[in-house]
């Protein structure tokens, strides 16, 4: 059993994430493909992971491919979070991840409505579904606020956890849309404000793609898709592969046996880590390289098991919850975090010693960042611990 170094692991991650001089690409699909998906938790991070990854940024070639082309497609899968990604990889995403979401969170709204006083939830849920997707079909795609207007009736309040003082509370006709795009049968339009900003419209399914969603089995998706996920962050553990796509442990050792995957020694890990059983080749070091990510980029997100990349001192670039805030990268490890102030200042800081020439470098992409940002202000929504620190 061969042993994966520390500098191959970071190698492979410029290489496969497209951070690397010369990977760079200016189409968005293969970005997204190459790195299974981009977080869309954030909707600014579609966008600067895009920028971050593209020779000539365009947030119009985003946009095309998302609203127009329609090749990219924004869904809750993978633990509960909302990602953008290509119709065959969100279609064995769904099918690995979403449907087990759909399923807890369609017990959810049905809890909902009973606290109500719904008398049989699940069939007002099936009626006011018919409702929904009726709406959308004659006049999709429309934002929560205008089915609303549409099917007034379905606008009463619910308890998003009900029976707890603290509770927050939803409308009826937003819970609804919400499930149907659990069950993927409603998609995430073009937001109704700025490219920034996540009120979405609704649309339909099939409609907006004009054909149905390839429909995988559970265990044939999983495996694909643990394979494609060693392809673009391998070698990783079967830790970070349950951590990263929100699997049991009997889940995930089964997807990696499916997708006959390879085990190796990882430099400085007691776990075993695994490759695709195609991609054991040794990769070779890379030129030096700088990249200024996003919050939730999903280099940063990708693996659970991060002191490989991550230093202690580096600790703040998240939260306390493990959400990662924007970062600076220097050959394969987070050397700095940045953010941006209300008035469009970006302002950043140094985890570690970084030699003046590199720091000259990433100064320098902050610069090209502030530049293509053209006046836009974007606020992470899952900022790090440094971002105190940033703002003194």
């Amino acid at each position: 059993m061969r042993t994966v170094t520390t500098a191959e692991r970071r190698a492979r991650l410029a290489r496969r994430h497209r951070l690397a001089p010369g990977t760079r690409t200016d189409d968005v699909l293969r970005i997204s493909d190459d790195l299974l998906a981009l977080h869309s938790s954030d909707p600014a991070t579609v966008f600067l992971s895009a920028w971050a990854r593209m020779v000539d940024p365009s947030r119009e070639a985003v946009e095309t491919a998302l609203y127009e082309d329609r090749t990219l497609l924004r869904h809750h899968v993978m633990r509960r979070t909302l990602w953008v990604a290509g119709r065959a990889m969100m279609a064995r995403m769904h099918a690995a991840t979403g449907r087990r979401v759909a399923a807890t969170e369609h017990r959810r709204t049905l809890k909902m409505l009973t606290h109500a006083g719904i008398a049989d939830p699940e069939a007002w849920w099936d009626d006011a579904a018919q409702q929904v997707l009726a709406t959308l079909h004659d006049h999709g795609p429309l934002t929560t606020r205008q089915v609303g207007t549409l099917l007034p009736e379905l606008r009463r309040t619910l308890e998003s956890t009900p029976g707890n003082p603290k509770t927050a509370t939803i409308s009826a006709h937003s819970r609804v849309l919400l499930q149907l795009g659990f069950h993927g049968r409603v998609i995430r339009g073009r937001p109704s404000g700025a490219w920034n900003n996540s009120p979405y419209s609704w649309a339909v399914t099939d409609r907006w793609l004009g054909t149905p969603l390839p429909d995988p089995t559970e265990r044939e998706a999983s495996a694909e898709l643990a394979e494609a996920w060693l392809h673009a962050f391998g070698p990783a553990t079967a830790t970070d592969l349950q951590w990263w796509m929100g699997w049991t442990r009997t889940h995930t050792r089964r997807a990696l046996a499916d997708a006959a995957a390879v085990p190796v020694e990882l430099e400085g890990d007691a776990e075993l880590g695994w490759l695709a059983a195609d991609d054991e080749a040794e990769e070779p070091p890379t030129e030096p390289w700088v990249a200024v990510l996003p919050s939730l980029d999903a280099t940063t997100m990708g693996w659970k098991q991060r002191d490989w990349y991550l230093s202690a001192s580096a600790a703040d670039a998240f939260d306390r919850n493990g959400n990662a805030g924007p970062t600076l990268w220097m050959d394969g490890r987070v050397v700095g975090a940045w953010t941006q102030r209300r008035d469009g200042e970006l302002r950043h800081l140094w985890f570690e010693p970084v030699p003046a020439g590199r720091r000259r470098q990433l100064t320098d992409r902050l610069a090209e960042l502030r530049d293509w940002l053209d006046q836009t202000v974007v606020t992470e929504r899952f900022p790090g611990r440094a971002r105190t620190a940033l703002l003194a």
